[in-house]
């Protein structure tokens, strides 16, 4: 008897956009197939002052992807799981309701915060409790700041939910936290996997509003009763998978070795390797690199890198200009432009949230005095080997936190589809890239689920099954001495602005 395919929704969400993909899983031919069935944009509102997520907009596209999933004959759904981007939350009455939009973390609200909070616990102290990169739209900051400018909304705050996990609530009616989106908190112990209850005391923080975590591929609910009518669908489990999208890409990468070091690329880059146990050392501290919590008892050794954040900033405003320029169109200008005029340091706090990004990549030029970029493909190219030369930088420093050589990089994500980053990131490492999945986030969502279900047996399946079923292109080194002579340049211009 031939065993039927076995079918999961994956809610995929990330700060640009979301989608909901359905999996299918032949356990006979080990092969897994995806299908995007809804697609939706994830655009920030600004009111006032201030930038917030529209979580209820996000909630009722969740409800469109399970509808459309039930309209395009998929009624053998046996779970759904969501992911997304970490650090944001939402914060829930006594009796459950939802206070006020989430914050966006490019809100300023967190502009002063960091020093507020380093001046009450310490940095060194800080990172040895927690081992999270510094950042300054990290939940705690923006949980202190919330306390300095609007401390009655804490007051009247029982429960703090990430987005997922928020989300999740508004599917199932059940408030959980999941353990890979808590530790981008900067609240979790990051030796004892629980809330740092002398952290929240200095910082006082109410204990109250957290959650303990359970881990990934816990099931968590499934949709309610009033769902179901809604849409009209049956009910289905609801697990909760690596919630944070990093955790759920890194269990994508198609990996053999138990070493390999990874970039997950899209609006953020986030470059490191997989360990068993996290780096606490004086050298991770001083190079603010971040241990987040991976699925099955792992741990995520990387840096946050600014990313195609960059890229999509310069088009959001060449597109108020007039100008419509697709992504395709800059990459093929980039391409044509003269290589190795100008760099940036992708991670200086000027390119977190300006009001115009390519004019702030001119003044970082201006600044330290290179040749200012002036079209567009100028720009872009500047923007895309500066961020292939920043991957050097953070992969050298990831191989002396660990002792590992890495012999190449995968790459996972949408950023796979931006070839000729690829080949740059390839020049620049001097490494071959191995790109692919191009769905990590999702991919990795799907079989957290079916190791759930019960139908994978472990990581290491899993990405074995990932690697027999998605393409991976190989990217080799090109122009060894004119990508050397760049990094030289770039090391010397990007430490003139604090090398982050």
């Amino acid at each position: 008897m031939v065993s039927k395919p076995s079918s999961v929704l994956a809610f995929d969400l990330g700060a640009s956009s979301g989608r909901a993909i359905v999996g299918r899983l032949d356990s006979e031919a080990g092969q897994v197939t995806i299908e995007e069935i809804h697609r939706f944009p994830n655009d920030p509102v600004k009111v006032g002052d201030h930038l917030h997520w529209d979580i209820l907009r996000l909630f009722h596209e969740l409800k469109q992807g399970i509808l459309q999933t039930k309209q395009l004959g998929y009624t053998d759904i046996e779970s759904l799981a969501i992911d997304s981007w970490a650090v944001d939350f939402g914060l829930l009455s006594q009796n459950g309701e939802l206070l006020g939009n989430p914050y966006h973390y490019r809100d300023h609200q967190t502009d002063h915060a960091m020093d507020k909070v380093f001046a009450l616990v310490g940095r060194e102290k800080l990172y040895a409790k927690t081992g999270l990169q510094f950042l300054q739209f990290n939940s705690i900051f923006q949980l202190a700041a919330i306390k300095e400018r609007n401390p009655e909304l804490l007051e009247r705050a029982a429960t703090l939910l990430m987005i997922p996990d928020l989300l999740r609530y508004f599917l199932t009616g059940e408030k959980h936290s999941e353990f890979t989106n808590s530790t981008t908190t900067q609240l979790l112990n990051a030796t004892t996997k629980t809330w740092d209850a002398e952290l929240l005391e200095q910082l006082e923080l109410p204990a109250r509003l957290l959650l303990d975590p359970v881990a990934s591929g816990t099931r968590v609910g499934s949709l309610t009763e009033d769902i179901c009518t809604d849409l009209d669908v049956a009910s289905i489990p609801v697990i909760a998978v690596g919630e944070h999208d990093t955790a759920s890409a890194v269990v994508a990468v198609p990996a053999l070795d138990d070493h390999f070091a990874f970039l997950s690329c899209g609006t953020w880059s986030l470059l490191g390797t997989e360990t068993m146990e996290p780096v606490l050392t004086e050298q991770a501290l001083a190079w603010n690199f971040t241990n987040e919590g991976g699925v099955y008892g792992t741990n995520r050794l990387l840096k946050n890198i600014m990313g195609l954040w960059l890229i999509q900033e310069c088009k959001r405003t060449w597109d108020k200009e007039g100008k419509n320029l697709s992504f395709a169109t800059l990459v093929k200008l980039a391409e044509q432009a003269k290589p190795f005029q100008s760099f940036i340091d992708p991670d200086d706090d000027m390119f977190l949230n300006p009001q115009h990004m390519p004019k702030q990549i001119q003044q970082y030029c201006r600044d330290t005095q290179q040749v200012v970029p002036q079209s567009e493909g100028e720009i872009a190219r500047c923007i895309l080997e500066s961020l292939a030369l920043k991957y050097r930088f953070v992969l050298e420093w990831t191989e002396q936190l660990t002792g590992v050589t890495y012999p190449g990089l995968h790459i996972v994500g949408g950023g796979i589809q931006n070839e000729l980053l690829c080949q740059f990131t390839a020049s620049a490492t001097g490494r071959e890239v191995w790109a692919g999945p191009v769905e990590g986030s999702a991919l990795g969502n799907l079989v957290v689920q079916w190791i759930a279900l019960g139908y994978i047996a472990n990581l290491r399946e899993a990405r074995k099954l990932i690697r027999n079923s998605f393409p991976v292109k190989t990217y080799i080194p090109e122009d060894a001495a004119g990508w050397q002579a760049a990094y030289a340049t770039f090391c010397q211009v990007a430490s003139r602005s604090r090398m982050k």
